[in-house]
């Protein structure tokens, strides 16, 4: 199928070329058309949290969306008079606004430092979401008229406006070092201006149509905002990998026939063997993000989805639309040379100069080299054992004005910080019985009543269902507020609630929330490292017929992962730069990192594993000794590899100058398991580990022809058996096409 692919796309260059355009602008205007649906509050419903809120709003209670703003002294003591005139101003401001359903009474903080202006929102979260602008405008005008004290607005809204400012800056910035850096990386590979322009053109205009099929998917897996984010790394990543995969068999093989092979051919040899391994690793990929479906969690739901159009999209590009381009540029791909980086290209792809003396350790010594190489992957993975994980909170927050006004709301009144919501459900007499009594065992439970604010309550039009909403004095993230969670749920609401024939009651609220998801998470992570290893192991299976080499790669899979975990909790949980970006997450991981970071680095190392061990199966299938067919395969196969994985360096090193923690970690949890893949994993576990059980290989071969399969592609896959020895076919026996 590839070749055939392929070789339609090179007789017929313009076509491929004019659908690809065309796929791209129809995928734009539909995503445009069709817009982007973002997750609301009924989304991100989870356990015990999301059966609160359903039952609330099944009941007609929905929690208000509440902001606050906060009046603080510039320094010093606070000026009373100023901070009540500026409460006022206020009041006044925010009354006329259709975005706010309720001004409340201004409260002064127990220290007398402060005041607190609560704002109740109109609307659910997406109205909220489309007018707070409006409120934090006029909260930038009290300021103004009031310079001698600090007005400051607070609330989730504005907090994930803040927060999505700031990262699309940091994005920004990320991608305007990404680019040059990438660029200058294929220059390297290929030592010509053109061939490292093309990966990056085509990668780029797979990410534009993936953006707009993103957004018409979001209408099943709603998006949760970083979704075209996800696709910029991913299909930058994947898709420059992808292309110069192809790019690099292409001109290897157009080369080592001295001319004599037509551009058509070689590009049925490129698509036979690095085409086809290609594919192979897309898939990998895909299916790998495809078992994040299995935590049924909304943000996992709605990356992977996007994850999975982008390299859907790039892939099949780097099949049909690349043949295409790289027929019509024909000898322009070399142009224009650039001397030095021209011959450090080629020195790379010759498989008898640098690549042999990295190698010679794992092949003369195997044993002991691949002993030194679990020894160090032991030791890099080691701290993964003392992974402290939380939930994304404003703790992991960059400190952007609305999240630094919450800080200060909650150090002058620390009750703001969490609150509970209980919701009742029974019959009337039931439900304030339950909220009565739940009122006077949280007054004298000091978790529950020392500084807090007054407890408020709501009440269903028929009186089935009450909730009521108690706050703590501890911080959101602070294991007194985790207690006192549990001292609700597991001894305050079985009291009152949730006996045969008493009531229904549940708790909800940010504290709830955030151990609901982080619950959910760990519950699943069984599942999905499951599914991922399942799929690996099928994919490799399938592409290589070789029971014993899809357990190893699959193995190799998951001693990288391994080293990136342990590395990541080493530096920011416990390490030296702690203090620098951690601090605020009190030294731990935020709960997606690990499990992103396993799957997606479980599709790139299966990707480098069909890349190389494709070429090791190639020269092992024309005869070559399993030492001569290491150093042949992985020494032909470790420069690609190695430029690709450069590239997704500097593609992930882009995440790191975020301000957000979650996507630091990410970042780098992805570049060092990039790097420990290739530098440990690639050459010195992986080819020891194939000398030690060369002898008991067996491939099995495709057939040489197939029902309905095309003469071409039939005599290409023949000669892509041979493909990695110096050019000696017949030329009756290639298709070539002048």
């Amino acid at each position: 199928m590839t070749v055939r692919l392929a070789t339609w796309s090179a007789r017929h260059p313009w076509r491929a070329i004019v659908s690809w355009l065309l796929l791209v602008v129809v995928c734009l205007g539909v995503g445009s058309a069709a817009g982007t649906r973002m997750a609301d509050t009924t989304d991100y419903r989870v356990g015990e949290a999301g059966r609160a809120e359903a039952i609330a709003e099944a009941g007609g209670i929905p929690q208000p969306i509440v902001e606050n703003v906060v009046i603080t002294a510039r320094g010093g003591s606070l000026d009373v008079t100023a901070a009540e005139a500026a409460a006022q101003d206020v009041a006044r401001r925010m009354a006329g606004l259709p975005a706010v359903s309720r001004v409340g009474e201004p409260l002064r903080a127990p220290d007398g430092q402060a005041y607190l202006v609560p704002l109740t929102m109109r609307g659910d979260d997406v109205a909220v979401a489309k007018d707070i602008k409006d409120v934090v405008a006029r909260t930038a005008e009290v300021q103004q008229a009031h310079p001698e004290v600090q007005v400051v607005q607070t609330g989730h809204a504005s907090m994930s406006v803040d927060v999505g400012k700031q990262m699309s800056e940091d994005l920004a910035l990320g991608e305007q070092l990404t680019l040059p850096l990438t660029l200058v990386i294929l220059m390297v590979v290929f030592g010509a201006v053109v061939a490292a322009g093309i990966p990056v053109l085509l990668a780029l205009s797979g990410v534009a149509a993936a953006m707009g099929l993103s957004a018409l998917f979001s209408h099943v897996f709603p998006s949760v905002g970083t979704n075209n984010n996800l696709i910029l790394l991913m299909g930058m990543a994947v898709g420059v990998d992808y292309s110069l995969l192809v790019t690099k068999r292409f001109r290897e093989e157009r080369a080592r026939s001295g001319g004599r092979l037509g551009d058509a051919a070689a590009i049925e040899l490129a698509a036979a063997t690095a085409g086809r391994a290609a594919l192979v690793a897309g898939a990998a990929v895909m299916l790998a993000m495809a078992s994040l479906f299995a935590i049924g969690d909304v943000v996992f739901s709605s990356l992977a989805i996007s994850s999975i159009i982008v390299v859907l999209i790039v892939m099949t590009g780097s099949v049909i639309v690349l043949p295409a381009l790289l027929v019509k540029l024909g000898r322009v791909l070399d142009r224009p040379r650039l001397p030095l980086l021209g011959r450090l290209a080629k020195q790379s792809s010759e498989p008898g100069k640098l690549w042999p003396r990295l190698l010679a350790p794992a092949v003369r010594h195997p044993g002991r080299t691949l002993v030194a190489g679990l020894v160090v992957i032991a030791a890099l993975a080691l701290p993964a054992l003392g992974m402290r994980l939380i939930s994304t909170e404003v703790g992991t927050l960059p400190k952007v004005p609305a999240v630094q006004a919450r800080d200060r709301m909650v150090a002058h009144f620390p009750s703001a910080g969490a609150a509970f919501t209980v919701v009742v459900q029974g019959t009337a007499a039931q439900a304030d019985a339950a909220v009565d009594a739940l009122t006077t065992a949280a007054a004298a439970d000091p978790l529950l009543s020392a500084g807090r604010l007054p407890a408020t309550t709501l009440r269903s039009a028929d009186g089935t269902t009450r909730s009521l909403t108690l706050t703590t004095p501890h911080a959101i993230d602070g294991p007194q507020a985790q207690q006192a969670l549990d001292r609700l749920r597991h001894d305050l609401v079985p009291a009152v609630a949730n006996r045969a024939d008493g009531p229904r009651a549940a708790v909800t609220g940010d504290v709830a929330r955030n151990q609901d998801v982080l619950d959910r998470q760990l519950g699943e992570l069984p599942w999905v490292i499951g599914l991922l290893l399942l799929f690996s192991f099928a994919v490799l299976l399938a592409a290589f017929r070789s029971v014993l080499i899809a357990l190893v790669c699959t193995l190799l899979n998951v001693l990288s992962s391994a080293a990136a975990l342990g590395m990541l909790v080493g530096v920011f949980q416990s390490g030296p730069v702690t203090d620098l970006i951690g601090r605020h997450a009190d030294g731990s991981i935020v709960s997606r990192v690990p499990i992103f970071l396993f799957v997606i680095l479980f599709g790139l190392s299966t990707d480098y594993n069909v890349f190389m061990v494709s070429r090791i199966k190639e020269s092992m299938e024309k005869g070559s000794s399993t030492a001569d067919a290491l150093v042949e395969g992985l020494g032909r196969s470790a420069g690609v590899v190695t430029g690709g994985a450069f590239i997704m360096v500097s593609v992930f090193v882009s995440f790191m100058f975020t301000s957000l923690l979650e996507m630091k970690q990410l970042g780098f949890g992805l570049c060092v398991a990039v790097l420990v893949d290739v530098v440990i994993v690639r050459l010195m576990v992986m080819p020891a580990l194939l000398k030690l059980i060369g002898h008991r290989l067996r491939w099995s071969a495709r057939p040489a022809g197939r029902p309905g399969a095309t003469p071409d592609a039939t005599a290409t896959a023949a000669a892509a058996d041979t493909a990695a020895a110096p050019v000696a076919l017949p030329e009756r026996n290639l298709p070539v096409h002048h």
